[in-house]
């Protein structure tokens, strides 16, 4: 492929600079907020208002974390509330009006405004509820609770949900339906807070239960459903909607599907507590998730993340197939810290994805590279984008004794794809970028302080400190290495930060909440034990078998969710199940929350491919194949966790030594096998050989090592005699 002269106005660097100059950033933009389709753009008070509750928001998280705590039960009850009130107030439940279009008739307008009358009622209602309960009465009348709490409160969510869908105006402009369920999810909130701090508490899920917990449930739940379709796409909503499904039709099933069943009252009574939506997902969302998206955002303000890419091109941008290679680090990082694989697509990939297709990259393995980079992003210690914390609240597992499994895994991965990316540059002679395309590594290697907040992170988490301790550590370090740096963070900066934070937190904490509601149904219906004792009937036929359907249906409930979400409802699910035939339960969740990660580039729902399709302008299904080809390696390297646990740190350390080498080796004939290079093309006899090489390397038996070896060996020697040692594929000038 020829180079581009320094007269080309269409060279790498399009935007800022000539490209005979050598570029201070290469960069610019990836920090910045993505706006999604469906988020309103505010302008004057509107605006500060709202950027005044995400601030709020925000730092009463910081203090409840670190200054005052509250009760548990009220902390997430309040989170979850916050994030319905800046959700419904930042994302329109329908398209806007473009210019030139109508807007909505005024028939809704004065309909949503005529439901702020019950909605505001309700509200009241639970006032009174607070004084008649701070007396001498012990409950509320059932007749208050019903009529004039729980009737108006159910009609005004439903109906205003309905109007919502709707209401079509300009991006600028807020909607009174909108504001109808701002008061609804505080007239939720406020009754669970009033009965969950009185003795009520003590009978959910009892025939004794208040009604009113019920309606504040089914109201609540309502609100979480419709605040995740907007913010998460449709996908989490119908999974959610079969399993409540599932609560009422249960009974009426056959087989192991069947259960005794449970009443409206009882199940939604109990599924507003830590037994479902105020349980794991939504304590690791209101704590460690929240802590880390702070985090990021302080990050972000600084433009750290803008130093890491520019990082990554000035250390590999030159390297053959450069901007590919460049993607996978700083995706990767990225990624780690943002938690959401297609989220992490959109912000890198809008700068990578573009490079690589001008360095010779086809569109569909430039959109490929990238889906399968960010979604390794989920499985990179330490932060491993919340799942780790979500695995220790979970299992009990110390979070440090995660971290460290997860290494050679990580390693894996991020082998497979750079291996996949090298091997396909050089069969394509692709080149890299040109020195005056990048920016100097001298240059940015003088601010690798800006590394600092990351490292604090870990070496506290290793120096035992508490993870909101080290998490805020590095929050605050963020803040003060700004100020040796370019970017300085002054009261504006933080304010800014905080308000990012808010923003960015909405979507995930919907997700967690409404995947706790999926949670919850596993639970109370006992679904997950029925799975559990299936899965175990299979293992008595053949283990691999049960692995093979543990994997299946982990992918099966991910697709089209964020990891977050996939993982929780996999294992509540599928862990339990695989803990039951003997595997270990570190093994049992590292198992099912691979299979959870990968379902983001799985077709044929994957969201970080879709994502990624949708920059490179490829077809969908296609970018989804391609990642699902890049990332193979994922989907091999569970299975040895169960065959080979030295693989996450359970061994010797000559055994995870050994393991992680020829694991490596292993993942390099893989990687050569589906590019079909290997220091120069192979033949399909060849591709079969470094298959069997390659399973061999991975399965991780001191026998199969040898062997795998061997085929190695006898594979370079005959790639050096024909190709002399190397590919002669063009370099970078």
């Amino acid at each position: 492929m020829s180079h581009k002269t320094d007269q080309d106005p269409n060279g790498l660097n399009d935007d800022a600079h000539a490209a005979s100059a050598v570029p201070e950033s290469i960069a610019d933009g990836v920090d910045d907020d993505v706006v999604e389709p469906n988020r309103r753009l505010f302008t004057g008070w509107q605006f500060l208002l709202f950027a005044a509750l995400a601030i709020a928001y925000s730092s009463f998280h910081l203090i409840s974390l670190n200054v005052y705590p509250m009760e548990t039960w009220s902390f997430r009850i309040v989170h979850i509330a916050g994030a319905l009130i800046l959700g419904y107030g930042l994302f329109a439940g329908a398209r806007f009006a473009e210019d030139g279009q109508p807007a909505s008739g005024d028939w809704i307008k004065w309909v949503s405004y005529a439901l702020l009358i019950p909605a505001a009622y309700t509200l009241a209602q639970v006032f009174v509820m607070y004084q008649t309960l701070s007396g001498s009465a012990m409950r509320i009348e059932p007749s208050v609770e019903n009529w004039h709490y729980g009737y108006p409160l159910m009609a005004t969510t439903a109906s205003a949900i309905v109007l919502s869908w709707f209401y079509r105006q300009a991006r600028h402009r807020f909607n009174p339906a909108d504001l109808v369920l701002m008061v609804c999810a505080m007239a939720s909130a406020g009754y669970l807070l009033v009965a969950y701090n009185t003795n009520i508490r003590m009978s959910t899920g009892t025939s004794f239960a208040p009604s009113g917990i019920s309606w504040a449930a089914i109201a609540g739940s309502l609100l979480i459903l419709e605040l995740t379709r907007r913010v998460a796409g449709l996908a989490l909503v119908v999974i959610s909607a079969v399993f409540l499904t599932y609560v009422f039709a249960g009974p009426y099933l056959p087989g192991f599907l069947g259960y005794p069943g449970l009443s409206l009252q009882r199940f939604f009574s109990q599924v507003y507590t830590d037994a479902g939506i105020l349980g794991p997902t939504t304590a690791v969302s209101s704590t460690y998730i929240i802590l880390f998206i702070i985090f990021a955002a302080f990050l972000q303000a600084s433009k750290v993340g803008d130093y890491f890419v520019n990082f990554a091109f000035a250390a590999a941008g030159r390297a053959r197939g450069g901007p590919a290679k460049v993607a996978i680090f700083a995706s990767g990082l990225m990624g780690m810290i943002n938690g959401t694989s297609a989220g992490n697509v959109v912000s890198t990939g809008s700068l990578t994805i573009p490079l690589m297709k001008k360095v010779g990259y086809p569109a569909r393995s430039a959109g490929a590279i990238e889906a399968a980079a960010s979604t390794g992003g989920q499985i990179m210690p330490p932060i491993m984008g919340a799942g780790a914390f979500i695995m220790a609240e979970v299992t009990g597992i110390p979070y440090t004794e995660i971290a460290i499994a997860a290494i050679i895994p990580a390693i894996l991965y991020f082998a497979s794809i750079y291996f996949m990316v090298d091997f396909e540059a050089a069969r394509k002679g692709m080149r890299g970028m040109r020195k005056d395309e990048i920016p100097l590594f001298s240059k940015l290697v003088k601010q690798v302080y800006l590394f600092a907040p990351i490292i604090i992170l870990i070496v506290a988490l290793f120096m035992g400190y508490s993870v909101i301790r080290a998490g805020t550590l590095a929050t605050a370090s963020a803040a003060v290495v700004s100020w040796i740096s370019p970017n300085k963070m002054g009261i504006r900066a933080i304010l800014k930060a905080l308000q990012i934070a808010g923003t960015m937190s909405i979507q995930i904490i919907a997700v967690c909440a409404c995947a706790g509601l999926i949670v919850g149904v596993i639970s109370l219906t006992g679904v997950g034990a029925r799975f559990s004792s299936l899965l175990l009937g299979l293992a008595g036929v053949s283990q691999l078998l049960a692995l093979v359907f543990a994997m299946l249906i982990s992918i099966l409930l991910g697709m089209g969710m964020p990891t977050t979400a996939a993982y929780a409802v996999a294992a509540s699910v599928v862990a339990p199940g695989l803990i039951n035939i003997g595997i270990e339960p570190l093994i049992a969740h590292f198992f099912v929350f691979y299979f959870a990660v990968v379902s983001a580039i799985t077709p044929p729902v994957a969201l970080a491919s879709y994502a990624a399709a949708g920059i490179s302008g490829d077809n969908p299904m296609g970018t989804s194949v391609a990642s699902f080809k890049i990332g193979l390696a994922a989907f091999i390297v569970p299975f040895m966790f169960f065959y080979s646990p030295a693989m996450l740190m359970e061994g010797s350390p000559m055994q995870i030594l050994r393991v992680g080498l020829t694991a490596t080796l292993g993942i390099v004939l893989l990687s050569g096998m589906v590019q079909k290079w290997f220091f120069g093309p192979v033949n399909t006899v060849q591709r079969i050989v470094m298959l069997v090489g390659a399973l061999f390397l991975i399965y991780g038996g001191i026998y199969t090592d040898i062997a795998g070896l061997a085929i190695g060996i006898v594979l370079f020697m005959m790639q050096r005699k024909v190709h002399g040692g190397g590919s002669k594929a063009p370099q970078a000038g």
